[in-house]
C-alpha cells in the first residue's frame, strides 16, 4: 500500500511578487484575489490540493511590510507565523524588486530549519544574463535554498515548482477531509470577491481603508441571498464608494455578484450597504471581529 503523504506548504514574500497568481495556479482554482494593487491579500487563506496519496495544503499570506497601524501588525503576524509551521516554505520574489527590501524578514527566512524554495517570479522581464546575476546573489543570501526562476503569468516552470514541492512533502495522514478545497467559510470568499471588486473600481485610499462584512448568508436550492457591509472610516469615503445617485456601488455589486454567481455556480441576489466605523484600523476590537488577530 501506497504511504500517504500531507505537509503545508506556505508562499512568503514582499507585496507585488505575484504570490496570489501562483497560489491560485498551484491550487487550480481561484482561492486568493489578485489585483496589482499592493496588501490585497489581507489574511492567511488555505487552499488544499488533493490526490490519492497525498494533500498539500497551501498557504498565501498577506505581502511582508513594516506596519503604519494595527491592521498591518497583525497581517505581518500572519507572514511571519507562516514561517513557524511550514512543513516547505515558498518564498516568492522577482526580477524587479532589491533584495534588501524587508530584509528584517529575510533574516528570519535565513535562520529558518524548514526546506525553501525561492522563487524568482516574472522573469519575462528580464534577460538570461542578469537573471543569473540575480539567481548568484540570491544563492548567497540564502545558500540552502532550491532556486526556481518561473513566470506566474506565463505559466512558465510552474509544474517545476509542483514537482520539487511534492518531493519535499513528509508522510502523514490528511489534515482536512479528502473533498476539501479551503479552511475558509462560503461566507469569506464572498467579502474577498467584494473586496477585490472595491480594489479594482476605486483609486487612491479608498480600498486600503475599506473592510467588507458578510451580514447575511442563506443558500437555497438554487438562490443564495447575501446582505453585505463595506465597513469605512469617514464619511467623505462613504460618499465616493456610494457615488453620485448610488452608481458607484449598484456597479461594484453588479460586478461582484457576476464573480460570486461564477464561484458558487448559483444565481445570487447581492445586498449592499455602508456603514462608517471611525479608526477601523487601528481598533482591537473590531480587527478582533473581522479575523485579523491570532488567537
Amino acid at each position: 500500500m501506497t504511504q500517504h503523504k500531507s505537509g503545508f506548504v506556505n508562499i512568503v514574500g514582499n507585496p507585488n511578487v505575484g504570490k496570489s497568481t501562483l497560489m491560485n495556479l498551484l491550487v487550480g482554482e481561484r482561492i486568493s484575489i489578485i489585483t496589482s494593487k499592493a496588501q490585497t491579500t489581507r489574511h492567511r487563506i488555505m487552499g488544499i490540493v488533493n490526490t490519492d496519496d497525498m494533500q498539500i495544503v497551501y498557504s498565501d499570506t498577506p505581502g511582508v511590510l513594516k506596519p503604519n497601524y494595527k491592521l498591518q501588525e497583525n497581517m505581518l503576524n500572519f507572514s511571519e507565523s507562516a514561517l513557524n509551521d511550514a512543513d516547505v516554505l515558498v518564498y516568492v520574489t522577482d526580477v524587479v524588486e532589491k533584495i534588501d527590501k524587508n530584509d528584517f524578514f529575510l533574516e528570519k527566512v535565513q535562520r529558518t530549519t524548514t526546506p525553501v524554495l525561492l522563487v524568482i517570479n516574472k522573469i519575462d522581464l528580464t534577460n538570461q544574463k542578469d537573471l543569473e546575476k540575480s539567481v548568484a546573489e540570491w544563492q548567497k543570501i540564502l545558500p540552502e535554498a532550491k532556486i526556481i526562476p518561473l513566470s506566474a503569468t506565463n505559466k512558465f516552470n510552474v509544474d517545476f515548482l509542483k514537482k520539487q514541492i511534492e518531493k519535499l512533502i513528509p508522510d502523514s495522514p490528511p489534515y482536512f477531509e479528502k473533498d476539501a478545497l479551503t479552511d475558509r467559510p462560503a461566507r469569506f470568499f464572498v467579502t474577498e470577491i467584494i473586496r477585490e471588486k472595491i480594489l479594482l473600481y476605486y483609486q487612491k485610499e479608498i480600498p486600503y481603508s475599506v473592510e467588507v462584512v458578510v451580514e447575511q448568508f442563506e443558500e437555497g436550492k438554487e438562490l443564495i441571498r447575501i446582505k453585505s457591509l463595506i465597513i469605512v472610516e469617514r464619511d467623505s469615503q462613504k460618499g465616493i464608494i456610494i457615488g453620485d445617485q448610488g452608481k458607484a456601488i449598484k456597479k461594484v455589486g453588479s460586478m461582484a455578484r457576476k464573480d460570486i454567481e461564477r464561484f458558487f455556480d448559483k444565481k445570487v441576489f447581492l445586498e449592499m450597504f455602508v456603514k462608517i466605523e471611525k479608526d477601523w484600523r487601528n481598533r482591537d476590537n473590531l480587527l478582533k471581529n473581522f479575523g485579523y488577530k491570532l488567537e
